[in-house]
């Protein structure tokens, strides 16, 4: 996508007048689209009725919940906590890259040696006990979730020196190093009350309700099984630009169903209002009906200019299996995606080729001379093919085959040490070849079954194992695991996150994202340098040089992406007649439609 870039707007100054000064919104590489005295976003229905209420399932894989604090390690969130009652110093805007809007803070500076950001609070802002929001409560927010939150935090914030309380109103956060996205990351801190848990260590609250300052307070629960939020009353932030039009319904339910089946099946039969479909069968041969004739239930694919990102069956190379990377391309070379896509997806998908798959940061081809600048001095520490094409998935399309892979794949085994004798492909100690895949998505399981019998051709043995959800989630902050099948979201501008997928330092920490368990000094070195990135340009080829790297270390068998989001709602839905570029579709609909029409009394 071309953009338009001025050459004044250099390394994340806040806009409007060119010079570092307090102002409404902050913006890394462009312009912001609103200016200041904006009224509110374009996506939004600035008109759109307040109350009513909204039915929803589960909207992932947890079937249940344990807790309503998000920011900790251990157990599972309640669905909606964070998006419903936490609130940030300032919000994106889901039409825009790397630009952010004051919300609980009213302005906002940059530094002129950018090595540290000003918020100024707003006065109205104020949590839902009645206390104000100050400036000693982000400190405490940031504090804390550096000392007691998940592992993530660390990592993400480890450029932050500190936070630092000016006045009441006032907070400045402090950098290390010149890192062009800290500005957007600290921006992004959820704040919460001191109060909230006074008496219990940060990370061991589990179901006290949040003091926080979002529009929405606990209703009532019933521990795994549903949680309901009303609107608070005296909600302070509604005259707030980045808010107006948005959060309309008054209250919002989840239930909690044990499976895709169940929950599809009770979305038809009226128990909830809208779902979004990630199993493209289901699309295509479960939601047909009298409802969906009639225009009770519309279904309608969602169209998105989001990055792709990566999903696929990733490889924990703490485990010897996958030591060798020519292991990991065999793996690769036994799924048949051409095939699945006829047979099981009903041509509904595109396969991924990148972890920055349909962006401008995609690596593609052989290295640009921009790429290049950034991996020469890396040369001694990368394998020689990342100076040729990037890897592209294998294809089955004639003339390629299944069959042809799999020789390719059976000849790669061998080099790497894997023969077939006894029964199973076996090594020098005539140790078998032997992979768990855990799951637990019940939609999986199919394309597991498939993938897992080619493997078997191969010699390899596969134990494919379903368990729910805070299993797998336990096994996976532990790292223990061959096999998954994992969804790593887009990044519309990459960044700090970076760190804790794929840095060094973030292999060890349990509950990071950095599952595969890579260490890898050049992959380290590139990180920094997108972060490093001043301009939009150096950004992307900082980016493509790394995914190159990334590419060539086949960590993961790449799966397939949509270009819409698949959603049904009942037609007493509201929905703005305009759709935001880069969102996911579940909280764009929690956010910004509305009650048209009251629930029947058969719902």
């Amino acid at each position: 996508m071309l953009r338009l870039f001025l050459s004044f707007l250099l390394f994340g100054f806040l806009q409007y007048g060119g010079n570092a000064c307090a102002a409404h919104a902050f913006s890394l590489y462009d312009k912001p689209k609103y200016p200041p005295g904006f009224t509110h976003f374009d996506y939004v229905n600035p008109d759109a009725p307040r109350g009513g209420e909204l039915f929803l399932a589960n909207p992932d894989r947890r079937t249940s919940f344990d807790k309503f604090n998000p920011f900790s390690l251990k157990g599972v969130s309640a669905a909606g906590v964070s998006l419903l009652m936490f609130e940030t110093l300032a919000a994106s805007s889901s039409d825009e890259v790397a630009t952010m809007y004051g919300l609980l803070a009213e302005d906002m500076e940059l530094a002129p040696d950018r090595m540290s950001m000003t918020f100024r609070l707003n006065p109205k802002a104020h949590f839902n006990n009645g206390d104000p929001v100050t400036a000693d409560d982000v400190k405490y927010s940031f504090d804390t979730l550096i000392a007691k939150g998940a592992p993530q935090y660390k990592i993400v914030f480890a450029d932050v020196k500190q936070c630092v309380a000016v006045d009441k109103r006032t907070v400045r956060f402090d950098f290390k190093t010149l890192n062009h996205e800290l500005p957007l990351i600290v921006g992004s801190v959820p704040v919460f009350s001191k109060k909230w848990g006074a008496n219990t260590s940060f990370d061991k609250i589990q179901l006290e309700p949040p003091i926080a300052s979002g529009p929405y307070l606990i209703d009532q629960y019933n521990v795994g099984r549903s949680i309901s939020f009303k609107r608070d009353p005296n909600y302070w932030g509604d005259g707030i630009p980045a808010r107006r039009g948005m959060f309309n319904f008054g209250k919002i339910h989840y239930r909690f169903y044990k499976d895709d089946v169940a929950r599809l099946e009770a979305f038809k039969a009226g128990e909830f209002d809208l779902i979004v479909e990630y199993s493209s069968k289901n699309w295509a041969r479960s939601y047909t009906g009298p409802k969906f004739n009639n225009g009770e239930i519309i279904k309608c694919e969602l169209k998105h200019s989001n990055g792709a990102g990566m999903q696929g069956f990733v490889m924990n190379l703490r485990r010897s299996q996958f030591a060798d990377v020519r292991v990991r391309r065999a793996l690769g070379l036994a799924l048949d995606f051409e095939w699945m896509n006829r047979q099981l997806f009903y041509g509904q998908y595109k396969r991924i080729y990148s972890y920055f798959n349909n962006s401008d940061f995609a690596a593609t081809g052989m290295p640009g001379a921009d790429e290049l600048k950034l991996l020469e001095p890396l040369r001694s520490k990368l394998d020689p093919a990342v100076f040729g094409p990037a890897p592209v998935p294998p294809s089955t399309e004639p003339p390629g085959s299944l069959r042809a892979n799999l020789l390719k794949a059976r000849a790669l085994l061998k080099e790497a040490g894997w023969e077939y004798r006894d029964g199973a492909l076996r090594n020098a100690k005539g140790e078998p070849l032997e992979i768990e895949v855990i799951d637990d998505q019940g939609a999986m399981s199919r394309v597991i079954s498939v993938y897992v019998r080619n493997l078997q051709k191969l010699g390899i043995q596969v134990n494919q194992r379903t368990a729910d959800f805070a299993l797998i989630q336990k096994r996976m902050e532990e790292f223990d695991f061959d096999m998954t099948s994992l969804n790593f979201g887009a990044f519309t501008s990459p960044g700090n996150e970076l760190f804790d997928r794929f840095a060094s330092k973030a292999a060890d920490e349990k509950g990071s994202s950095n599952v595969w368990g890579l260490k890898d000094p050049a992959v380290d070195k590139l990180i920094d340098a997108v972060v490093a990135a001043n301009t939009w340009k150096d950004l992307v080829s900082a980016t493509r040089a790394l995914d190159r790297v990334l590419l060539h270390k086949y960590l993961v068998v790449p799966h397939w992406y949509s270009e819409t989001h698949r959603v049904a709602y009942r037609n007493r839905l509201g929905v703005p007649g305009t759709l935001p570029l880069y969102y996911q579709a579940d909280p764009y609909a929690i956010s910004t439609w509305w009650q048209k029409q009251p629930r029947s009394k058969g719902d």
